[in-house]
């Protein structure tokens, strides 16, 4: 092998991120002193983002096995599920929050690249996004800043490939100001059968890179993406990726009808790591090895190294295995569109990678070695329970003094940055192209997906109360599945799996990794009672600000990304109030529980409570009673009680229509925490008059609690015979609120 490269010490492995038992591991599989390039390889594939060595014994845990699955987690580039009528649906979430911290407009452009990648290189065609997001304290100048670039980000590129962005979440809090988190959830539609795998085989069958040149952006992303964020931090911005969402479109549309082709062997995504990502793993999935010539790889700037090219994680990519002899047919379709289309090497026997450049080899390794459930090191991580938990539990309502004038409280309520409208937020976003959206004029709890040419549409949402999890990880992972689900029972739809976005903290912090290891067993306890198996998603360790020896992680935040299937359109139910004279009805058991509310936090300034009340066995009786009762026909609006209480929830189903409501809360429980706590597991529907007796006997069946609050309005407020005025007063506060506070007027 030639040494231009030459062999390299501990000392220069460390400065990759390599501990010296790493280095030590990579020397016995190669049988001697690794070099620069080869160094660089496992470096990278060795990264936390790329081989998850402290959270993929925790991973396995995860319930893997449901009714529509298709594909199980790890096993492609996304989940599938069978959603009826011989289709499938591919979809996955992922993170790109340290690049979004430092060039947000990049970052969150080209996660929302990488993502849809994913979800078409399987041979799906994108038809929807969501994304979730959390930003810093919204008055700070870098606060505003960061939500203008991840916003413009995510809407130019979403724009101009031309995929609906539907929904999604955003969140406020101190403890993200210098650490965002920017999680981007796409999903597409693809016949049954017709799965392209991210495999290689067939030794002699050519490799192909197909779409755009490779530059120096994204060097190293992979190995920026598992450490922690520091004031050197802003050295790092070559790490962050350049997108360009014209070629991305361009190159859907070729692998799209390249797949028609039969002539696709295996396909990936080039993202984290570059092309040694996509190699290793592709070769690892197939038991083979690959020959490339690195001087074949198209480039956009001059003088790159070998291991730059090997590690550029440049934006619109893809490693492409055809059949040998369907060469000029390939190259056809990509000419066709106008994109790079090289020959840069061969499948060969066995297993060993090996680089070439200009003739010599200057990198080879086992591709076993180099995966994630291959040769990538796997740790048990030692935790503890975090020390605030037991001073949370301290907390008692009665040390919290009621208001006296609780309709001043309802208007603060609608202004919160965290309860506003997110109007100058998805309004930069388009919604309708594609035409398959159902929900912009008619809002549904979860996003309303279109599947043309049947009766079926999709159901998906994001979801997650990082405040609930910190309070509790396991408990409030729980509730960010439970919501999910019951955003989509909401909405008409069975839920059917989920996909997670798990941001955390440095996982060698004990604590971290508690909150790490109990938001796990949480999120398994509430998929399996829903049966909605985990397909996959991703990790994101190392989400914290290290600022003058002073470290800061954010709040655990395990992101639930759940699609469900609405097997029936005309059983689509919407958030809005239809009629004045329409009974409203709260369902679920109400409890005295201002916990973790944004009314305790916001408006009392009280941070430190436990998580709000809750039961997985509770809240899967409601959603089944719920399913029932929207098929039966009984309801016409539904809406699940999450942020802001029960009055948030019943002006979120005002504003859309102009119509008000009457209700009456019990004497039992302090108002404030009837009209602004938190609790679990509570839905508001609205009911016909003239189906009020069939829905209370469709309501029995199951022994779920409800109760009548009052009934719909012509446009006025009323609370226990308390004129709070008119649903335009809040809906101008509750729509103008955060547009004003992020540009500053």
């Amino acid at each position: 092998m030639n040494t231009a490269s030459p062999a390299i010490d501990l000392a220069t492995a460390k400065t990759l991120g390599l501990n010296e038992e790493e280095f030590n591991k990579i020397h016995d599989i190669l049988g001697r002193e690794p070099n620069y390039n080869e160094l660089a390889m496992y470096s990278a594939m060795w990264s936390e983002h790329c081989s998850y060595k402290n959270s993929i014994i925790w991973l396995k845990t995860l319930p893997k096995d449901g009714p529509h699955m298709l594909v199980k987690a790890g096993e492609e580039n996304a989940g599938l599920v069978d959603i009826g009528e011989g289709l499938a649906c591919a979809f996955k979430i992922e993170s790109h929050n340290h690049p979004s911290a430092l060039e947000p407009y990049q970052g969150a452009a080209t996660g929302v690249g990488g993502i849809n990648r994913d979800i078409f290189t399987m041979g799906a065609r994108p038809i929807a996004q969501l994304n979730s997001l959390r930003f810093g304290n919204p008055n700070l100048d870098r606060t505003k800043w960061l939500v203008k670039g991840v916003v413009k980000g995510i809407g130019d590129y979403g724009n101009a490939f031309g995929v609906p962005t539907v929904g999604g979440e955003v969140y406020f809090d101190d403890c993200y100001n210098q650490n965002p988190l920017v999680n981007a959830f796409s999903a597409g539609i693809m016949e049954v059968g017709k799965m392209i795998s991210a495999t290689s085989k067939g030794p002699g069958n050519p490799v192909y890179i197909v779409g755009s040149a490779t530059g120096k952006d994204g060097i190293h992303g992979a190995s920026f993406a598992s450490k922690d964020l520091s004031e050197d931090s802003a050295n790092d911005i070559p790490a962050v990726q350049v997108g360009d969402p014209f070629q991305e479109k361009l190159l859907l549309e070729a692998t799209l009808e390249l797949a028609t082709t039969g002539h696709i062997v295996g396909m990936q995504d080039m993202g984290a790591a570059g092309i040694i990502c996509s190699t290793a793993e592709m070769s690892a999935a197939g038991k083979c090895g690959m020959t490339i010539h690195l001087d074949r790889v198209p480039l956009r700037q001059d003088k790159m190294e070998p291991w730059e090219i090997l590690l550029s994680e440049s934006q619109e990519r893809m490693l492409v295995v055809i059949e040998k002899g369907k060469e000029e047919a390939v190259k056809a379709i990509f000419d066709k569109w106008d994109l790079n289309c090289a020959h840069i090497g061969e499948v060969t026997e066995g297993e060993q990678l090996e680089f070439l450049w200009h003739g010599d080899k200057i990198a080879e390794a086992p591709a076993e070695s180099l995966v994630l459930g291959g040769g990538a090191p796997v740790y048990y991580r030692e935790y503890r329970k975090a020390a605030y938990y037991e001073e949370l539990q301290t907390f008692d309502i009665n040390d919290v003094e009621e208001p006296k004038d609780l309709k001043k409280v309802g208007e603060f309520m609608m202004g919160l940055p965290n309860l506003a409208s997110r109007k100058m937020i998805y309004e930069q976003y388009d919604s309708m192209v594609g035409t398959v959206n159902m929900s912009t004029n008619n809002p549904t709890d979860a996003a309303v997906v279109n599947i043309k040419d049947t009766d079926r549409a999709l159901a998906m949402t994001v979801d997650c109360n990082s405040r609930y999890v910190f309070a509790d990880p396991e408990v409030g992972t729980m509730i960010a599945v439970s919501e999910a689900a019951r955003n989509i029972v909401c909405s008409g739809g069975v839920p059917s799996a989920v996909t997670n976005c798990l941001n955390f903290g440095n996982p060698y912090n004990k604590e971290v990794y508690w909150q790490f290891v109990s938001a796990i067993k949480g999120m398994s306890a509430a998929c399996e009672m829903f049966k909605t198996p985990v397909t996959g998603g991703n990790v994101s360790f190392y989400n914290q600000t290290v600022l003058k020896d002073k470290t800061e992680p954010v709040f655990p935040t395990p992101t639930i990304g759940m699609i469900g299937i609405i097997e029936d359109k005309k059983h689509i139910t919407t958030i809005p109030y239809k009629e004045k004279g329409d009974l409203i009805f709260l369902v679920g058991q109400v409890r005295e529980d201002i916990n973790s509310s944004q009314y305790l936090v916001h408006y009392h300034g009280v941070e430190k409570s436990p998580v709000p009340s809750f039961s997985l066995e509770a809240e899967n009786a409601l959603q089944e009673q719920l399913k029932m009762t929207i098929r039966a026909g009984l309801i016409q609006s539904a809406h699940d009680v999450s942020e802001g209480g029960l009055f948030t929830c019943l002006m979120e189903k005002a504003m859309p229509s102009n119509l008000g409501f009457d209700i009456t809360t019990p004497a039992e429980i302090r108002r404030d925490a009837y009209l602004f706590g938190e609790g679990q597991t509570r839905v508001v529907v609205t009911v016909k008059q003239d189906n009020e007796a069939n829905f209370i006997d469709n309501m029995m069946l199951n022994g779920v609690a409800f109760d009548l609050l009052g009934h719909v309005t012509k446009g006025n407020i009323r609370i226990d015979d308390e004129d709070w005025g008119h649903v335009d007063t809040y809906k101008d506060i509750h729509e103008n609120a955060l547009g004003k506070l992020i540009d500053g007027e």
